[in-house]
């Protein structure tokens, strides 16, 4: 009666144990979903830093003239009244190497 119980009892261990590691889900596949989650929330954390970015700027042009005269300047080239404009013109290189 033991020796039965016994294999009965190894028999039920080594389902388990197939189920554990070739079934699925299997614990690989655990281990590559939490590895996704981690991954996940560490591209959501980035992603919640570059809103709060935007989300300051947006406030900074509703809020000020400030900012927009700024961004005029940087991106559009644009120059106030009475203000002088330079513009420096780089050589290119192959008249650099003839001097």
């Amino acid at each position: 009666m033991f020796r039965w119980l016994l294999i009965i009892l190894v028999l039920m261990l080594a389902g388990l144990q197939y189920r554990l590691w070739l079934g699925d889900p299997n614990l690989r596949q655990v281990w590559y979903l939490e590895e996704q989650i981690q991954k996940q929330k560490r591209e959501n954390q980035q992603l919640t830093e570059r809103n709060h970015r935007l989300e300051a700027e947006v406030a900074d042009l509703k809020s000020g003239l400030r900012a927009i005269e700024e961004r005029a300047r940087s991106e559009m080239g644009l120059i106030k009244e009475g203000e002088t404009f330079f513009q420096l013109i780089e050589p290119r290189p192959e008249q650099v190497r003839k001097r």
